[in-house]
């Protein structure tokens, strides 16, 4: 396997290792030609029909819209009467024997009672099943968004790791380029085998890196068919490319949109609506109900029958323990509730500042990546591989330059998608769905530079 050269030392035997080099090569090959087809012949994943699927499917979401429901089914009792009493019962005079008809205070007693509650109370109950119910509204519009705004964060996910596996096995074909390059250098007695060694340990570190987002990805898969509402285990296509979307607005104008469309703030107006009900429902119980009995009185004999209306009130006399308590109760119910719009509309201002700087950033950066240090480290890897060759260059110098290359695309794409998501919350954040896009330059870049690599060659 080894042969001692005149001025070289040792070196391996052109035919085993070459063969085995062949072989492997071919393996890899094939491999990498298998792997395309899959990926051609993959079913496309677009976003639109997850969004639609979920908003039908997704469990919680459909949990959220029954407590609507559910609420809407206490308006109307809220605003009904308490159930009318009635009382029958047999009066007799003494303890020995029925005297019914021979005593005038032997009878059947016959009695009807309604509770009528002070004018306004019940207009006010039913305002109050109202307003909560008109909040769990909110609620909903605001999970469908959060909805909405999880699928697309799991299907761009979903796109970046797929994006980065592809990446790593174009890099892995151009480390085999480094190996080639680097065994022939070898073969040739013009390079150590330390050379070859360290292209094929880098080569095998993106395999791990690989095998690592292979498990990323399975986990990503998991929960978005749960965010769907499909079985976990369900197979899911490659998602289509995102177009890059183009967001115009100002922090000012996305903090007004907010402002004014946000399910979140909507659901604290509801709720602040309905606390200001309650103040003036406690108010109210300052003032007595009342209860109007109607009975009649059957008597047998020379006794005639009889009949009364009678009418019951409660006195509040206990207010200063029960009825004022219950007032500043209220009141401090609707404080609590302005407070929390407050804390709300603040919170949603920092998520609309945090957001749109995310993506000024996220824009500057994909436009320096693509633009600048992509193309100019595609140009560098090809000028130092022909220099490797030759002789020229070291193979540290070309390791190095096609990891620079690995890391700006990778960071590139890291990039674009997390400002996509930024653009998502605050589609979430403002109820206002952006639709001008236009379709990301990278690749164009890319092949361009690829042709100018060639042409060069």
């Amino acid at each position: 396997m080894w042969m001692r050269t005149k001025k070289l030392g040792y070196r391996m035997q052109d035919s085993g290792y070459r063969q085995k080099n062949y072989r492997a090569s071919c393996i890899l090959y094939l491999a990498s030609l298998l792997l395309f087809a899959n990926n051609a012949f993959a079913e496309e994943l677009k976003l639109q029909p997850l969004i639609d699927e979920a908003l039908k499917n997704n469990h919680e979401l459909i949990a959220s819209g029954l407590k609507v429901s559910t609420s809407k089914y206490k308006i109307p009792q809220a605003g009904s009467l308490p159930d009318p009493m009635f009382m029958f019962g047999y009066q007799n005079e003494g303890y020995d024997r029925t005297n019914y008809g021979k005593s005038p205070d032997a009878q059947w007693m016959y009695s009807a009672s309604q509770t009528f509650l002070f004018p306004g109370k019940l207009s006010l109950k039913e305002e109050m099943a109202t307003r909560d119910s008109e909040s769990l509204k909110a609620l909903y519009e605001s999970a469908k968004l959060a909805t909405i705004a999880r699928i697309k964060e799991l299907y761009y996910d979903l796109f970046l790791t797929h994006k980065n596996i592809s990446l790593i096995r174009d890099k892995t074909a151009l480390f085999s380029r480094i190996e080639d390059a680097a065994i022939a250098r070898y073969s040739s007695g013009m390079a150590p085998q330390q050379e070859v060694l360290m292209a094929q340990t880098e080569k095998y570190m993106l395999l791990e890196k690989e095998e690592m987002l292979k498990q990323k990805l399975q986990f990503i898969e998991g929960m978005l068919n749960t965010a769907v509402g499909r079985d976990v285990n369900s197979p899911l296509g490659i998602p289509v490319e995102p177009a890059q979307t183009s967001y115009i607005y100002n922090i000012d104008e996305l903090i007004k949109m907010s402002h004014s469309n946000s399910p979140l703030i909507k659901s604290r107006e509801k709720m602040i609506a309905a606390a200001k009900t309650k103040v003036n429902m406690a108010e109210k119980e300052y003032y007595p109900d009342f209860t109007i009995a109607g009975s009649v009185f059957e008597r047998r004999g020379e006794f005639k029958d009889m009949w009364s209306l009678t009418t019951t009130i409660n006195i509040p006399i206990f207010y200063k323990t029960k009825q004022k308590m219950a007032v500043l109760e209220a009141e401090s119910a609707l404080s609590e509730a302005k407070h929390e719009l407050e804390a709300v509309k603040l919170m949603l201002s920092s998520n609309i500042r945090e957001n749109h700087s995310m993506i000024k950033a996220a824009e500057k950066l994909t436009d320096l990546y693509r633009n600048g240090l992509i193309p100019k480290a595609y140009q560098d890897f090809e000028l130092a591989i022909s220099g490797y060759v030759t002789g020229k260059v070291e193979a540290i110098t070309v390791i190095t330059r096609l990891k620079s290359l690995i890391d700006y695309e990778l960071l590139y794409w890291g990039q674009f998608i997390e400002r996509e998501k930024a653009v998502t919350r605050l589609e979430a954040i403002t109820a206002v769905c952006n639709q001008h896009s236009a379709r990301p330059a990278l690749q164009n870049k890319i092949e361009a530079s690829v042709n100018q690599g060639e042409k060069e060659k």
